[in-house]
């Protein structure tokens, strides 16, 4: 990318997120963003890769939601498939806020299941924002494929995706109770109970879950 010329105020930002002070990073992420140049587009993109404070992370996002999506959604599709985890991450992550349903394909099956589990879980959150009508039942056996995964922070944010996808998403879940893994078992079980009890919290829908397991049963339904 070619830089401003020296002086400008631009030029100025755009060392600002390269210095070691956060807070300093952060001013100038939010300056971008109050003032979007498309000058500054690819930078913005390269710092979330390498950028190590979340509240900063997220005002790079915020302040990419602010430019075209013609400018920002191409350089993203390219940071998506980066072998940088973080890269990959963030950019599905921006995806999901600014919402271009041309942004699909990239949200492949691989994706849904990279291994990196910060990967897989903007990429979860992505999928439900993008998924075209008529695919949400598609993308639910995919996400269903990844279950059981993970502690309780990455379980949850699964349950949530799937939660989000409604209705195409129940007959999905209600055959994953009957999986023989019971680490697949009580998390289908726990995201049913989120689903009719959205006020329930995961601890402990997980909790109950998992002693239904424990007794052979699949939930209240199918006692």
């Amino acid at each position: 990318m070619t830089l401003p010329k020296e002086g400008t105020h631009t030029t100025r930002v755009l060392r600002a997120l390269e210095n070691p002070s956060s807070s300093v990073r952060l001013r100038a992420a939010m300056a971008v963003g109050t003032t979007p140049d498309p000058d500054v587009v690819g930078t913005l993109v390269e710092r979330c890769a390498v950028e190590p404070e979340f509240p900063v992370r997220e005002a790079l996002t915020w302040a990419l939601t602010r430019h075209a999506a013609a400018v920002t959604v191409p350089l993203l599709l390219d940071e998506v498939r980066s072998e940088r985890a973080q890269a990959r991450s963030q950019a599905l992550h921006t995806l999901s806020k600014i919402g271009d349903r041309r942004a699909w394909p990239v949200v492949t099956p691989e994706l849904l299941a990279d291994a990196d589990d910060e990967v897989a879980r903007s990429a979860w959150r992505a999928a439900v924002v993008l998924v075209p009508e008529g695919e949400e039942h598609g993308l639910a056996v995919v996400l269903a494929t990844q279950l059981g995964r993970g502690e309780r922070e990455t379980q949850l944010s699964l349950s949530r995706a799937l939660i989000a996808l409604g209705e195409a998403m129940t007959p999905v879940l209600g055959a994953a109770t009957t999986d023989p893994d019971p680490r697949v078992r009580a998390h289908a079980l726990a995201t049913e109970r989120l689903w009719r009890d959205p006020d329930a919290g995961f601890e402990c829908a997980i909790e109950e879950a998992k002693r239904v397991v424990a007794l052979g049963g699949a939930g209240p339904e199918r006692r």
